[in-house]
Parts: C-alpha cells; sequence; structure tokens
C-alpha cells in the first residue's frame, strides 16, 4: 500500500514538472511592468525576462538604476521613474504604459519593490515608523495593481506580487510582517476576484536572501538610531545590554538562514510571468521551505515559546 501511494506521488510529481515546463508564446508582444529595479530582484528579473525576449517596463527609483539598466539590456526595454508611495508618479507611469503597449494590454505586473526599515521591537517605534513602511510594502502595491489593472485584463495576463515567507508568520516586530500580511490578504481576495476576466494572479514568498533588504549593516544602524530616541524609562525597561546582544543576534541569524543565489527567487517570478501553467504561491528558499513554512503551521503555543526562547530578553523580563 505504501509503495503504491509513493508511486502515485512520484506520477504526481513528473506530470506537475512537465506541466510547469511549458512556456508562454509570442514573448515579443507581451509587456511585463517590473517595480524596484534599481537593485536586487526586481533588477535581475528585469535583464532575465529581456533576454528571454519579453517588453520589459522597469520601474526605478533613481536616474542612476535607469542609465545603468538601459546600458545592459536591449532596446526591448523601457524604464519609467516611479515611486510606488506617490499617486502622480503612478498614476504618471501607468499613463506611459497604456501608451506603450497599445490596444494588446500588459502582460503582466511584477510588484517587487520594498523596504525593510524602521525595524525593531514594536514598543520602540511609532505609527510614523508603520505608514512608512505600509506606504512601499502594501499601499505601494496595491496601487500600482490598481493603475495597470484595466491593462492587464485586456490582455487576461497576470499579476505578480512579492510577499514573504514573514506575511505568513511573525518572528519579530515592526512594520515589515504587518505589511507582508497585507499583501498576502490582497493577493488572495485580488486572485479570487479575477478568475472570471482570465488573470492569473501570483504570490512569491521568500525566505532571507542577500539583497541591501537584508543588510545587516543598513539594519544595525537602524536599530542603535531607534534606540537612541527612545526614552530613558523604556531603555531602563530593556536595559542596557539588551542592544549589542539585539544586534549580536541580529548576524547570528543572518549568517544562518541568508542565501546568497538571488536567481531562486528571479527564477520563480519568472515562471510566474512565462508559464503556462504557473503556481498560485512560491516559496524560494531552503529556509522557507523547511523552516518557516512548517513553522507557520504549528500550534501558536509551541511557536511563541520557540521565539521568546531564543530572543533577547529585557532587563525586567519575568521569564
Amino acid at each position: 500500500m505504501f509503495l503504491y501511494i509513493l508511486g502515485l506521488v512520484a506520477v504526481w510529481f513528473i506530470y506537475r514538472w512537465f506541466k510547469e515546463t511549458k512556456r508562454v508564446a509570442n514573448k515579443g508582444d507581451k509587456y511585463v511592468y517590473i517595480t524596484g529595479c534599481d537593485s536586487g530582484f526586481g533588477n535581475k528579473l528585469a535583464k532575465t525576462l529581456d533576454k528571454l525576449g519579453f517588453c520589459v517596463i522597469a520601474g526605478c527609483y533613481t536616474e542612476k538604476g535607469e542609465d545603468e539598466l538601459k546600458k545592459v539590456s536591449s532596446d526591448r526595454l523601457t524604464t519609467v521613474p516611479l515611486d510606488v508611495t506617490n499617486s502622480e508618479s503612478v498614476t504618471k507611469a501607468a499613463a506611459s504604459i497604456k501608451t506603450l503597449v497599445g490596444q494588446g494590454g500588459l502582460w503582466a505586473v511584477v510588484n517587487n519593490a520594498g523596504v525593510a526599515i524602521p525595524s525593531g521591537p514594536t514598543d520602540w517605534l511609532t505609527i510614523e515608523d508603520y505608514k512608512s513602511m505600509l506606504a512601499v510594502n502594501l499601499n505601494g502595491v496595491i496601487a500600482v495593481t490598481l493603475s495597470v489593472l484595466p491593462l492587464i485584463k485586456k490582455a487576461k495576463g497576470r499579476v505578480v506580487n512579492v510577499a514573504s515567507v514573514f506575511g505568513r508568520i511573525s518572528p519579530f516586530g515592526g512594520p515589515y510582517c504587518v505589511s507582508k500580511y497585507g499583501v498576502e490578504a490582497f493577493n488572495d481576495s485580488l486572485r479570487i476576484n479575477m478568475v472570471p476576466f482570465g488573470v492569473k494572479v501570483l504570490c512569491i514568498e521568500p525566505g532571507f536572501f542577500k539583497t541591501s533588504v537584508t543588510d545587516t549593516e543598513i539594519l544595525k544602524t537602524n536599530v542603535r538610531k531607534l534606540w537612541d530616541r527612545l526614552p530613558q524609562d523604556v531603555k531602563d525597561d530593556y536595559g542596557p545590554t539588551f542592544l549589542e546582544t539585539s544586534l549580536e543576534e541580529l548576524d547570528e541569524r543572518f549568517k544562518q538562514f541568508t542565501d546568497a543565489d538571488l536567481m531562486k527567487v528571479v527564477g520563480c517570478m519568472e515562471h510566474a510571468v512565462s508559464a503556462v501553467h504557473p503556481r498560485y504561491r512560491y516559496s524560494p528558499g531552503w529556509d522557507a521551505k523547511f523552516f518557516w513554512l512548517p513553522l507557520s503551521y504549528m500550534p501558536t503555543c509551541i511557536t511563541d515559546k520557540l521565539f521568546v526562547k531564543y530572543s533577547p530578553k529585557p532587563k525586567i523580563s519575568m521569564l
């Protein structure tokens, strides 16, 4: 009986692999709009899709990002200045895209732009800290998607949202996980809403990868700034050693989990854009597949104990 089940599982995996190898035709007629192309995943995805023959529209936050991307790309790639937190910028980019794609519509939008700071214990933060990150990671995703959704419906194309495995589980405080949970919810509701229109809505949920978002020096500088602005009574609650212990553990955790191979994520993005039968969810990274996602299905009492056990303890801790 066990061998029979194992055989069925093997057949299913072979069938899925074969099904997922098929790619869409006429790539040269398909426009793909990507946000956050100055560096990291977005930059590599723009170059990859350009080489595959897609017409890439790369949203860049800086002129430097635009110039550097143009130098290494074909004439098919177009850059647009884009600040996802600015309504006027988003609207202007959408208008340019509408003119560029014409009656064929937009094949895909990849919402990749994101930030990771400010991040820290929740009681170190203000509501403005939350607003600044949500403006990029969540509101920016929604704004960009809605700005080009009519063009995607016209093409019966795709929306690809880059969330995070931390949209499934929240092991640390601050707005990052909040924003990614929001992206997951937006993705799920949009996916259902778009089924009648033939539009596919897909989600990328990476683990830790080595990008500017996970640059430990930037993250540690952010934590120090948050500490320095804290009222003295909050500092007294946490104690003088809490900060240094937190910074040491941040380095240690990132050494354990961070993957330098960005193409694992870019490959999932490319598949979501170009496969005839894409997956609804992709979870690139060994830590996402074998640690964070399994942990997200565990009872809350277990995950809480695990996170508390391996977190720095405030001076007045009752544990």
